[in-house]
C-alpha cells in the first residue's frame, strides 16, 4: 500500500520545495505535481515528490483524515481500511 503525506510548503527554490510535515521540514520535488504551487499551499507527498496540490477547501479534511489514519492502533478497528493503513505505518515507520 502507498500512503501520501500532506504537508505545507514553506519555501520553494526552482523545482525543490521545503515542506513542513507537522514540524519536520523535508525537501520535496515538484516536477510531477498536478498544478502549480506556491508557498503556503498544501501538497500530497509520495516518496519525495509532490503529486497533488490539496485544494484549500480540502486541507482541513485531509489533515483530519491523516491524523485519524495515524491514530492509536485499535482505535478504529471497525474501519478495515484505517486498520490496514495503521498496520502498514507501524511496519514501515515503527510507530
Amino acid at each position: 500500500m502507498c500512503l501520501g503525506v500532506p504537508g505545507r510548503i514553506v519555501a520553494i527554490d526552482g523545482l525543490i520545495a521545503v515542506v513542513d510535515f507537522s514540524g519536520m521540514h523535508r525537501d520535496v520535488r515538484l516536477e510531477i505535481v498536478d498544478e502549480p504551487v506556491t508557498v503556503g499551499d498544501y501538497i500530497l507527498n509520495h516518496v519525495g515528490y509532490a503529486i497533488r496540490r490539496i485544494p484549500e477547501a480540502n486541507v482541513q479534511d485531509t489533515l483530519d483524515l491523516y491524523e485519524r489514519l495515524l491514530g492509536e492502533p485499535g482505535a478504529n478497528d471497525d474501519d478495515l481500511i484505517i486498520a490496514n493503513v495503521q498496520d502498514v505505518v507501524q511496519v514501515t515507520h515503527g510507530r
